[in-house]
């Protein structure tokens, strides 16, 4: 019997498939099962016309048997089969896909269909982990089978042998373990369910494998039992993906436990996105918001992305390209036909089918975000305490470019309102004469608002937003406005007045000129400017930043780059209706020595009310202590 040769580039090509286009040895026995399952569609696609087949698609299946002792690995199926030319077009030519001549052939028919092959390669992914393959083979309405085997790249041999029915048996003997290789381990039952489970649980024909399992003895005593070996046929895949069902069919209970088993979280997911898609790009998907924050979310460490599939076949465990940034926390799966697949099927030819799935998908989930924020408020903010920051990050990424689409789903403190507010609700309640949105940041609620500044603003009942998170200030840079109104921090900027209050403080502070340049040279560098306080009703002093750096921002730019020394401007503001400002001013008139003290002192309460460090503690209080002795 004469080895017949390769008709392609026979070793070399092999070769390249075995050793370069999959990553992941254990991805041969996904390859087998999808042509099992393509050969099952192909003669139920053909009962569908021709009563001779007999069956229908409950009928269809796909085995799987394991033998250790002679290291043979089968997959068998009872679909349409092939006869000695399909062998030579299908096998002998490397990289000739009967399937995709099949979905070809079909044309537009073809999407009633589930072939998933389109390369004709996945069937030598085998000798990955297999020495020798046989193919035991016979076509539906042939009276002849086949027997097709090799030992890879050397060749093949097709001979006439005998099989009952229409099908195909895959018969792989798997290689001898090496230091570097448990090849051993595709023998096992509890390996194979996992891969089957993992790449093939959702093939639409059953797959089945005889398993061994343990009971206890009929005749055993409950106080001594004694346990028996046995073996079980049984369903290693669901067949049925859950995302494929209607919405309004699958209960709640299902949903959690398909969410907690696939993504191995032990809290029930607080939303479920099901997605139907036809148009350019035919897809479904299944998403879920989860419902606590992953405990390593906010690490380098998290692995964002959906599951994508194929036909019900895995594809990418991780693919990150269908989520934005700014929504990473979704976890799910999408399932589509219409991938162009590269020749491993293990990653995706070209991004445009992706890239239409992602944009779509993107608008869903913020729809259903807008839905939940709008309809169901408690469960947003449930939800915000465990992602919102996200957002926020998502509005500072990319330098804004996605701040129109997110800025709708952002909550912050209200200062009136004592809980979370959207920007939509503050600019709704804002007086008329107010033109900018008011913000504070420190590190807790309680702190800002017991903050000098805000002292005017909040007699006057104006809300201003507290911003407790590092990302806020940057979130607030990035947005600049929000339904035309710009935002102001109470901290660093100036408050709105009216004219004639604006004329009175400009005459204020022509009077008070002197005692601010006083104060100015008394600290030198250590500020960039004096000036009268609009803000301040009860306190004597307070610091604000100057254009751009907060006092905030500085104190995140320390904790992340110390070497730097980012610092922002420190413009000292003073009370000049409080009795410490009179008191300052009289000593800038007498006693210029005691009026510089003063001024330190005041500088050194401001830093402190702003949560800065002092350069010198020990000398501050010392200098407190000074003035209260005399």
């Amino acid at each position: 019997m004469a080895k017949k040769q390769f008709k392609a580039e026979s070793k070399r090509l092999l070769d390249l498939m075995i050793n370069s286009i999959y990553t992941h040895k254990e991805i041969f026995l996904r390859e087998i099962i999808s042509n099992a399952s393509d050969a099952c569609d192909k003669l139920c696609y053909q009962a569908l016309t021709d009563d001779a087949v007999g069956m229908t698609r409950k009928d269809f299946q796909i085995e799987i048997k394991p033998d250790k002792g002679g290291r043979l690995l089968t997959v068998s199926d009872n679909g349409i089969g092939m006869d000695r030319q399909d062998l030579e077009n299908n096998l002998g030519i490397i990289a000739s896909s009967g399937s995709l001549k099949f979905k070809q052939e079909l044309g537009d028919d073809s999407k009633d269909t589930d072939v998933i092959g389109q390369f004709g390669v996945g069937f030598y992914s085998a000798f990955m982990v297999a020495d020798n393959i046989s193919v035991v083979t016979k076509k539906f309405g042939a009276d002849t089978a086949y027997l097709w085997q090799s030992s890879g790249a050397d060749g093949y041999t097709i001979t006439e042998c005998e099989r009952d029915m229409p099908g195909t048996d895959v018969i792989m003997h798997i290689r001898l373990d090496t230091e570097e290789e448990n090849y051993s381990e595709f023998l096992e039952d509890w390996r194979i369910q996992e891969l089957v489970r993992k790449y093939s649980d959702y093939i639409r024909f059953p797959i089945r494998m005889e398993v061994s399992k343990t009971r206890k003895k009929e005749d055993s005593p409950d106080d001594k039992p004694e346990y028996e070996t046995y073996t079980e046929e049984d369903t290693l895949n669901s067949m049925v993906p859950i995302w494929q069902r209607r919405k309004s069919s699958v209960k709640k209970e299902e949903y959690d436990k398909f969410y907690r088993d696939k993504f191995g979280d032990y809290t029930a997911a607080q939303r479920v996105i099901a997605v139907s898609a036809e148009g350019a790009v035919t897809y479904k998907a299944l998403l879920f918001v989860p419902g606590a924050t992953p405990f390593n979310y906010y690490s380098k460490d998290f692995e964002a992305g959906l599951q994508l599939y194929s036909n019900g076949v895995l594809i990418m465990d991780r693919c990150a390209d269908l989520l934005p940034e700014h929504f990473r926390f979704v976890r799910g799966v999408v399932d589509s036909p219409d991938l162009s697949l590269n020749i491993s099927r293990e990653l995706l030819q070209h991004d445009r089918q992706l890239k239409v799935i992602a944009a779509n998908l993107e608008k869903k989930i913020r729809s259903e975000l807008s839905k939940m924020m709008k309809d169901e408020h408690e469960e947003y903010e449930t939800f915000w305490k465990h992602f919102g920051r996200q957002l926020k990050y998502g509005v500072v990424a990319d330098y804004g470019a996605h701040k129109e689409d997110l800025q709708d789903l952002l909550l912050f403190w209200s200062s009136t309102e004592k809980k979370l507010t959207s920007l939509s609700e503050y600019v709704s309640r804002m007086k008329e004469s107010q033109s900018v949105i008011y913000y504070a940041a420190g590190e807790t609620v309680e702190a800002i608002d017991r903050l000098p500044q805000l002292e005017g603003l909040k007699d006057a009942g104006t809300e201003i937003l507290y911003f407790t998170e590092d990302v806020d200030e940057f979130t607030a840079q990035i947005l600049q406005s929000y339904q035309e109104k710009k935002f102001r921090s109470v901290l660093d900027g100036e408050v709105e007045s009216d004219a004639e209050k604006k004329d009175e403080d400009k005459t204020d502070d022509e009077a008070r000129k002197p005692v601010f340049d006083f104060v100015k040279d008394a600290l030198g560098d250590q500020v960039k400017t004096v000036r009268a306080s609009k803000k301040l009703k009860s306190h004597p002093v307070c610091l604000a930043a100057g254009e751009g750096l907060s006092f905030e921002m500085e104190k995140y730019f320390a904790s992340v780059q110390p070497d730097q020394k980012i610092k922002a401007d420190r413009v000292l503001e003073l009370n000049t209706a409080h009795p410490m400002f009179t008191a300052l001013e009289k000593a800038v008139a007498d006693d210029p020595e005691t009026a510089k003290k003063y001024a330190s002192v005041l500088y050194g309460q401001a830093l402190l009310i702003a949560g800065l460090p002092l350069e010198d503690p020990s000398g501050y209080t010392d200098l407190v202590c000074e003035l209260l002795s005399k």
